[in-house]
């Protein structure tokens, strides 16, 4: 019974995150337009290459190379659409990298034709599975192994097979690698597993060991000790060198995001020794984003990385905010301008992306900064102001933006609001006191506009506030007096 009451709430979680408004694609600037359907039209002429080089002989041969050619443009498209629908947040660089690498796979084919394909569909596979995900993966492997030209050295249509199978386990294991090890792993077992599967169909030729040499490794196709070893020295170098393309395109991968969440960071320790109270702050806004986002099934890596570094700009002025007081001093109440207060407010936001950009964080991990403030009110100074002149303009004391574009940034402005809540509930609140105080804070940003950017559903927002409440009720613990000792040696 218990088995049955887990899967109907499973399925009840999937029905409400599926519930979701559409999503906007991505503007891209016209230039970077024209720029990605000329290169889209290279590699349909690319591909097209062997209707090309013959002779024309009817018309209907013309017209089955149009068909060649636009249905391979089609497929690129194709290709563009589901990487902005799957990353929304895709900026022109990754979507030149990965038509990129298609046009690169495209030309090599032509030009080496010797050339295994298991060596030049996998290794990009790896690197498009890690920086951009397995779906857009899939999607690139499948339009890079369309039309394969068929030489008169023949193209075994079992290895084809066999870098399709291979391809999607690297995509599909490239999406969830959180870890430079695992990346080694996966660099040395699929070659070794493509090795068993051209052997189990093709045969293993006595002549492939005695033929082994530095000219096969790249010209001999067929030779499965060639194609094996080739494959697996492309994908430690693709190993190698995923750092600098993530750092050339923008990509961010699992492994960097738990990198940058490693709290010996210089920045993380500048923040808890400077700053400590911010920093204690970002840890309980951690475990209420993390849980969310994990309820959700969003991207918890992104939001545990982006959550630590979201107050960095408090660096700047540490002690005018109220989390790093002693308690007795306020240089807010000394300053007793409510304008100059609502600047520095403000400016945590603008010296946090300058110090982002300084430290080179990702650009999906300084979105934290500006977008979990959104276009809020500062509600305290407002009102100050409001004491002195009832006809300011609010518009002097609100942030400047953006408000959250995704799902993630969404999370942590409705973790930030809540936090403070519930960590000065009394101990002895029920559970429905605090669903009260967290479907409050909610309603008043969604009200506030602040989540129409965001893409998140109705159906996630009650998801989100459970989650909330059961963060709230696991830190929520009494603890035992101890009668007091002489030695104090109770524990």
């Amino acid at each position: 019974m218990q088995n049955l009451t887990r899967l109907i709430k499973k399925v009840n979680n999937l029905w409400i995150k599926s519930q979701v408004p559409a999503q906007k694609l991505t503007k891209i600037k016209k230039i970077d337009r024209f720029l990605i359907i000329l290169i889209c039209i290279i590699i349909s002429i690319i591909t097209s290459y062997e209707f090309f080089t013959q002779p024309i002989q009817s018309f209907n041969f013309i017209i089955l190379v149009f068909i060649n050619f636009f249905e391979i443009f089609v497929c690129c498209g194709v290709l563009v659409y589901i990487s902005k629908k799957e990353a929304p947040r895709i900026n022109s660089r990754q979507i030149f990298l990965l038509i990129g690498l298609l046009l690169t796979v495209q030309i090599l084919k032509i030009n080496i034709k010797g050339i295994s394909p298991l060596s030049l569909i996998i290794p990009p596979t790896l690197i498009i599975s890690q920086g951009m995900g397995t779906t857009i993966a899939l999607a690139w492997v499948s339009i890079a192994l369309i039309n394969w030209p068929n030489f008169q050295t023949g193209m075994n249509i079992y290895l084809l097979l066999i870098t399709f199978v291979s391809s999607c386990i690297v995509a599909i294991l490239g999406g969830k690698i959180r870890s430079r090890a695992q990346l080694l792993q996966v660099s040395i077992l699929v070659p070794l597993g493509a090795f068993i599967g051209q052997y189990f169909f093709l045969g293993f030729d006595n002549n492939s060991l005695y033929n082994f040499n530095l000219q096969n490794i790249i010209s001999k196709q067929g030779n499965i000790i060639s194609d094996s070893f080739l494959l697996a020295a492309l994908m430690l170098m693709s190993t190698i060198f995923m750092p600098i393309l993530e750092s050339i395109f923008g990509l961010v991968t699992k492994a960097r995001l738990l990198e940058l969440a490693d709290q010996e960071k210089p920045l993380l320790r500048k923040l808890s020794i400077e700053a400590p109270g911010t920093y204690e702050h970002t840890l309980l806004i951690c475990g209420l984003a993390e849980e969310a986002t994990r309820m959700i099934g969003g991207n918890v890596d992104l939001i545990r990385t982006g959550a630590l570094y979201h107050d960095i700009g408090k660096l700047h002025a540490p002690n005018w905010f109220i989390e790093n007081q002693n308690g007795s001093y306020n240089p807010h109440d000394e300053l007793d301008n409510p304008w100059e207060s609502a600047k520095i407010l403000q400016e945590h936001v603008d010296k946090g992306i300058q110090i982002a950009r300084k430290y080179r964080l990702p650009k999906s991990v300084a979105n934290f900064i500006p977008e979990h403030q959104g276009t809020l009110k500062m509600g305290y100074f407002l009102f100050k102001a409001k004491e002195r002149d009832k006809n300011i303009s609010e518009n002097n004391f609100k942030y400047r933006g953006p408000i959250p574009q995704s799902k993630e940034t969404a999370i942590l402005m409705l973790a930030d609001g809540c936090e403070a809540a519930l960590r000065a509930m009394d101990i002895n609140a029920s559970d429905e006191e605090a669903l009260k105080i967290i479907s409050k804070i909610i309603t008043s940003r969604i009200q506030d506009g602040q989540l129409l950017d965001s893409n998140i559903s109705r159906g996630e927002i009650y998801l989100i506030k459970i989650s909330f409440l059961n963060v709230w009720k696991r830190i929520r613990h009494r603890r035992i007096q101890y009668p007091t000792a002489k030695n104090n040696s109770f524990s």
